[in-house]
């Protein structure tokens, strides 16, 4: 049997996200949550929901938001865990109570991914990541860098990794976020602060997910993310969200 994930759990603190674009900040408070050591494996993938894995030590890739979601049900269903998420056709609900396997918020991860550092990356690009300075042409097998502070591994580099945020609902519709950098690109991209998006049904070779847990007593808001602000927020002729263009 492969391996079950391993996680992290990070205690509460502060992360900032910037949107240069407007010179505007916004600070998160975030309670304790949980975040997966290495992104899912295809090896994990395959456990899970009985399908082949080519490479079980790399990143499980070329996911959607959807099935990246619904992965997340299925690895709560495998421990007895309630599942962090319900469906309505294609609308998702986050029932933030729940202690179910999930996605992190864009604040969560960019709060595991820099691990305390201000800096663009938490440490040398060549011994932290996979990227194009590596010249390789597909994902490596997690763990083969070194870790962060948080002890968290390719965090940057090797596959980008969805969140459950909205990109900007106002410019991108129903475009969800995907951080941290892939195999393939420069360094500019690779940058704990960099920002990506995707619909919910497209699906990206260099695309993955990492898994997060935490439940809150809010009703319909946690760990940065309200779903009122999406309503108030979201939509075409809604007001705008914040969408990052980070200067570092």
């Amino acid at each position: 049997m492969v391996d079950l994930w391993e996680m992290r759990k990070l205690p509460a603190g502060t992360v900032t996200l910037h949107d240069a674009r407007r010179g505007e900040h916004r600070t998160v408070e975030l309670e304790p949550f949980e975040i997966g050591v290495f992104a899912v494996t295809e090896g994990q993938f395959a456990e899970v929901l009985g399908i082949a894995a080519q490479h079980p030590r790399r990143p499980a890739r070329d996911l959607s938001w959807y099935r990246a979601i619904r992965f997340c049900n299925a690895a709560s269903e495998w421990e007895g865990l309630d599942p962090a998420y319900s469906f309505d056709g294609e609308e998702v609900t986050w029932h933030v109570d729940s202690d179910g396997y999930r996605l992190p918020t864009e604040a969560e991860w960019e709060y595991a991914c820099r691990a305390g550092s201000i800096g663009p990356q938490y440490g040398a690009l060549g011994e932290i990541a996979w990227t194009s300075l590596d010249g390789v042409g597909s994902p490596r097998d997690v763990g083969m860098k070194l870790p962060n502070l948080n002890g968290l591994f390719d965090t940057l580099g090797n596959v980008w990794e969805w969140c459950w945020d909205f990109l900007d609902p106002e410019r991108y519709d129903d475009y969800r976020v995907f951080r941290g950098g892939g195999f393939a690109d420069d360094t500019w991209s690779v940058r704990a602060s960099v920002r990506r998006g995707g619909g919910p049904r497209m699906h990206h070779d260099d695309v993955g997910m990492r898994l997060a847990r935490g439940a809150f007593d809010a009703e319909s808001a946690a760990q940065g993310w309200s779903a009122q602000a999406d309503i108030e927020r979201g939509g075409r002729g809604g007001a705008r969200r914040m969408g990052w263009t980070p200067r570092r």
